[in-house]
């Protein structure tokens, strides 16, 4: 269905989730609004690793560029919800784009070392300017939700309701832009970037702008993640964010969006477990050291058995199968009065 009628099937998902979030308690309905913004996170990671072949380990500090840009805009200027998210997407983007020229002349393990540098470093340049509230941060406040919705609506419902509208648009998006000549061009440049030059394909042109776009994204998650917790702060985009991204991406598997929600739901879900274990064992260490862990062994056994995700790896057994089902030949040979029947590939 999502093949043969891509925008229905976007809009039926997403009638679903609003049936869905108005049977749910107040604590599910806000780790249903945190899904959606991992899943525009993980989203823009697909989009940078998967498909044009850059590796960045600091998302996190352009989901801090996002919520920041988007405090400011909303305290100093009063600007409305949907143009904070704007403002987000922008300033993200151009973050992106310088950091995004400096990719076109790096590759693998010095790009990674970039990104992780900008995501250590960002939390010491908020600290140094009162603008950005120190360690405290900024508070983010959205408003009520509209009065003609009831009197029932929560505000935390209202977060449900704009992170997965704003996420479902997203990923509509994203996908046309991924099956566009701009995602062809960026799957030629990840193969093989020589080949990709003599094909005619300008390969820093179309890594900036793969970055760009990605880095625009990610100030969006941002922006949508400061509304969910109404604050943005160092806290808020910890470097174990960026870490927790990239495992969400390959636990969604980094060449396809059809498995970000394995992602982001795992991610929501890593705290939860560990708080029941905790809760079992009775010790706050575990709680504040499980959820990395459990972060780290599940990137390290995903890389092992299903290094292209579950969704992508049902794909390729389901295409083997019918390969091999095609290849038989039947071949039937009559001796005498018998006929013999065999199958060859």
């Amino acid at each position: 269905m999502l093949k043969k009628h891509p925008l229905l099937t976007f809009i039926f998902f997403g009638f679903i989730l609003f049936l869905i979030s108005n049977r749910l308690d107040e604590l599910r309905v806000y780790q249903g609004a945190t899904v959606a913004v991992y899943a525009v996170g993980i989203a823009s990671l697909i989009l940078l690793i998967g498909y044009s072949g850059q590796i960045s380990l600091g998302h996190g500090a352009l989901l801090a560029i996002g919520g920041y840009a988007a405090a400011l805009a909303r305290i100093h200027y009063e600007a409305p919800v949907w143009l904070t998210f704007v403002i987000a997407v922008l300033a993200a983007a151009i973050g992106g784009a310088l950091l995004g020229l400096a990719a076109a002349r790096l590759s693998g393990p010095y790009l990674a070392g970039t990104t992780l540098a900008l995501a250590i470093g960002l939390p010491s340049i908020a600290n140094q300017f009162s603008i950005f509230g120190g360690e405290q941060g900024l508070y983010f406040d959205i408003g009520l939700p509209p009065a003609s919705l009831g009197e029932d609506f929560t505000q935390y419902k209202w977060y449900f309701w704009i992170s997965w509208s704003v996420a479902l648009i997203v990923l509509y998006w994203l996908r046309n832009v991924m099956n566009s000549r701009y995602g062809r061009s960026w799957r030629a440049v990840r193969s093989n970037d020589v080949a990709a030059e003599l094909a005619g394909i300008h390969v820093g042109r179309n890594k900036v702008l793969a970055f760009t776009i990605s880095a625009g994204l990610a100030g969006l998650a941002g922006a949508l993640l400061a509304m969910t917790v109404s604050l943005v702060s160092p806290g808020v985009y910890p470097l174990v964010l960026s870490f927790s991204l990239a495992t969400g991406a390959v636990l969604s598997g980094v060449t396809t969006l059809g498995g970000v929600m394995i992602g982001s739901v795992t991610l929501v879900a890593i705290p939860e477990i560990a708080l029941a274990i905790a809760n079992r064992y009775g010790s706050e260490t575990i709680t504040t050291n499980l959820p990395g862990l459990l972060v780290s062994a599940l990137l390290i056994l995903t890389v092992l058995f299903v290094p292209n995700g579950p969704v992508e790896q049902l794909h390729a057994k389901r295409a083997k199968k019918g390969h091999s089902s095609h290849s038989l030949i039947e071949v039937t040979v009559r001796v005498g009065s018998k006929t013999l029947s065999t199958k060859k590939k």
